[in-house]
């Protein structure tokens, strides 16, 4: 069994954490080609992306609470096992409304593992280390946004879409033999409340009076869903508006994800020396200046690079903000981790398939639609950490 304090521990947990990012990065380059061969519209196709989003938030109202009860590994393989299946059948679909319906069931799966990764974390550590070990998955899990579109777009080219879904399900098998072999079970004392629909939402309304968590909740709220914004509108802008190839935008998206690698790097650095708030400070600062340069660039100068180079700073504001936001949220609620992570995920997942949505329904070939949605959320960010300061340090 992998112990704590271990980089084989930290790189299984941030592939649980990768499967989110895998499930939605990876077919990116492939959604023009999905829309073509299934005989579709773009708006049909977002869907698949969109439900996704769906079905995330949905599992996670489930995964926490039943983790708490049950422990975190038995919770992590159902959700896994989920997942692979659901991926056969994207890989199957023989129409949009299957698929559609296929990916709602596989980020269902999918929402286990992300959202039990993090309450894992928070039974093996305290304070900043909560942090540090979220950043550390996080460079790890940068690596997924990082390569997926680019592979993607290879696998896309060489073996068509369906492939793509297949590379996830053969993923989820290992990952999950993984679990089944290495990881211990973590959780310490479960909770003996019965699970029940009152007891489920005592729980998530007990969180929501907790202003410490409520303020940090909108601030990972917020940058995720700037974070989204451009992860549901990138590979339209760039590829129908300014011309990339499915390979160039993979690298293109692969540069902005190395950019958030490089924001958790320096959130490891930064957190321990000078403390969590002002890692988040540096962070939403970032997002607030990347987001209103997008939409001043492509205002003064329309091109791929107006997208891609502002969309780097707000990639590291997200490394640096989004991790010590997430730990920071968690640290009041040892005995309750799970169910706090699981109405995290749901306020990120909810809000960011609203985006979604409205992304598709904005999408222009010049990209200012999707640089002023970028750009409000990362100035929302800015102004709730700044504004709450006080109130969380009080609490």
């Amino acid at each position: 069994m992998l112990k704590p304090d271990t980089w084989l521990l930290t790189i299984l947990l941030a592939c649980l954490t990768a499967l989110g990012p895998l499930s939605t990065d990876m077919y990116l380059p492939a959604l023009p080609g999905i829309m073509r061969d299934l005989g579709t519209v773009n708006a049909s196709v977002q869907l698949t992306l969109s439900m996704f989003l769906v079905g995330f938030a949905v599992g996670q109202i489930f995964y926490g609470p039943l983790a708490d009860r049950l422990g975190r590994k038995p919770v992590l393989l159902t959700g896994l096992a989920i997942y692979a299946v659901a991926s056969l059948a994207c890989t199957l679909a023989p129409t949009v409304e299957i698929l559609i319906v296929a990916r709602f069931l596989q980020a269902f799966g999918a929402a286990g593992p992300v959202v039990l990764a993090r309450a894992v974390v928070r039974d093996l550590y305290e304070g900043p280390r909560a942090g540090q070990e979220l950043a550390r998955m996080g460079s790890i899990m940068g690596l997924a946004p990082a390569i997926a579109p680019f592979f993607g777009g290879l696998i896309a080219s060489a073996g068509g879409w369906r492939f793509v879904f297949l590379v996830s399900l053969v993923f989820a098998v290992v990952v999950m033999l993984a679990i089944a072999r290495g990881l211990p079970e973590t959780l310490k004392q479960p909770e003996t409340e019965r699970f029940s629909p009152a007891a489920l939402l005592r729980g998530f309304a007990s969180l929501l009076r907790h202003g410490l968590f409520r303020a940090y909740l909108i601030i990972v709220t917020l940058t995720y869903s700037g974070l989204f914004a451009f992860i549901s509108g990138s590979s339209f802008v760039l590829q129908d508006g300014y011309g990339l190839t499915p390979s160039v935008y993979g690298i293109a998206f692969g540069i902005c994800a190395g950019a958030y690698v490089c924001g958790t790097v320096i959130g490891q650095k930064v957190a321990p020396r000078h403390g969590v708030e002002r890692t988040i400070a540096l962070g939403v600062g970032c997002l607030a200046v990347g987001g209103a340069a997008m939409l001043i660039a492509l205002g003064l100068a329309p091109s791929a690079a107006s997208v891609v180079a502002p969309m780097m700073i707000y990639m590291a504001g997200v490394g640096l903000a989004l991790p010590q936001s997430q730990a920071a949220a968690l640290m009041p609620f040892p005995e309750r981790a799970g169910t706090a992570s699981s109405l995290m995920g749901i306020g990120q997942m909810a809000t960011a398939a609203v985006i979604g949505i409205g992304v598709s329904a904005s999408l222009d070939g010049s990209g200012l639609a999707l640089a002023a949605i970028i750009a409000v959320h990362g100035f929302l960010a800015a102004l709730v950490f700044f504004t709450t300061r006080g109130a969380r340090r009080a609490l």
